[in-house]
């Protein structure tokens, strides 16, 4: 028996994770509450908050050591992810933590970075986009990440983008490569392509991660719900109409973790061994968090679809956060060629 194999089948966690994951479900019980998410929707960034999560030690977490982080597993980083998806919090960590550790790979990871005082955006669509481009954290970003045919480039601009209106409710922005104020060549060919290749597979774990989180809270919203309220003097969490699917939505949550974690653990060990276990944990969390989130608005009837609902709140950003990344079947068409390229060798 190799030194992996049982590690392969068993996703569990250790007191160590345990522990940390119950210290950030604390820290957003605190600081992270449904007023504190409407109230930064106008702008998709909370900048109290995101100061209040570096400290917390978020964002050097996730680095190695030689650049001044604490050397944390992405298994580590999708505990984090959850809770930021069941508390919804407005911050751009996911796509600051990826873009941070390619820029620590490349040997271009600055203090500022590492801090999290200077926040990174990454363009996390697969396909090589040309021209003007959709960036998740675009309008809050001091620097963008991006891929520019054979290099990967940092983009920085005196003044910000403009935040667009979106239904994941994030700092998104159109940005134009052309018309950044600074622009330098981080790394170029092959290599450099793979790495970013790394970058866009752990945005899409954390991703997956963070959905997962969210469907955990919608079914608690929706099963609280449904246990305090009665027809023909029963509680509506009796009838099967409300129950077998508040079950799928248990089996979905469990599914989906296992699936970012087992994805996660093999980025971090054997990366090459099952590429397609990344995009396959955000492409079955994008259908099946939009999915859960639209029956937990269903459970709660008239009350659910109310814009005030938390339900509601976290229905658009199921929705809007699976597609910050572009279109999901872009990335199934990806495991698919992934799959078949495999089995063809």
């Amino acid at each position: 028996m190799d030194r992996y194999e049982l590690r392969r089948l068993d996703y569990s966690l250790s007191e160590d994770h345990q522990a940390l994951q119950s210290a950030y479900k604390d820290f957003f019980k605190t600081h992270c509450s449904i007023e504190t998410v409407r109230a930064a929707e106008e702008s998709g960034f909370d900048k109290s908050l995101w100061e209040r999560l570096c400290g917390m030690g978020a964002t050097t977490m996730a680095l190695p050591d030689d650049v001044g982080g604490d050397g944390a597993t992405l298994v580590d980083l999708t505990l984090v992810a959850e809770e930021i998806g069941r508390s919804l919090a407005p911050v751009p960590w996911i796509d600051h933590v990826c873009a941070a550790r390619l820029l620590a790979r490349l040997g271009a990871a600055e203090p500022e970075v590492v801090s999290g005082k200077h926040i990174v955006g990454l363009d996390p669509q697969h396909d090589n986009a040309q021209g003007v481009r959709l960036i998740p954290s675009g309008s809050v970003a001091d620097q963008i990440i991006v891929r520019d045919g054979e290099d990967v480039v940092r983009l920085t601009f005196d003044t910000r983008p403009t935040k667009v209106d979106n239904i994941g409710r994030l700092p998104m922005a159109w940005v134009d490569p052309s018309a950044a104020d600074s622009r330098v060549v981080l790394a170029s060919g092959p290599d450099a392509l793979a790495e970013y290749q790394r970058a866009l597979d752990e945005w899409r774990v954390l991703t997956a991660a963070a959905l997962v989180g969210l469907v955990e809270e919608t079914m608690t919203i929706a099963a609280e719900f449904a246990k305090t309220r009665y027809t023909l003097g029963v509680p509506i969490s009796t009838l099967q109409g409300i129950s077998h699917p508040l079950a799928n939505i248990a089996i979905t949550v469990q599914g989906g973790r296992n699936l970012a974690r087992r994805a996660a653990w093999f980025l971090d060990n054997e990366p090459d061994e099952r590429p397609e276990l990344a995009p396959a944990a955000l492409v079955f969390m994008a259908e099946e968090a939009s999915r859960a989130a639209t029956m937990a608005v269903h459970v709660q009837g008239g009350l659910g679809v109310s814009a005030e609902a938390a339900a509601t709140a976290y229905l658009v950003r199921a929705r809007g956060w699976a597609l910050a990344g572009g279109d999901p079947g872009a990335s199934a068409k990806y495991i698919g060629e992934l799959v078949s390229a495999r089995e063809s060798r």
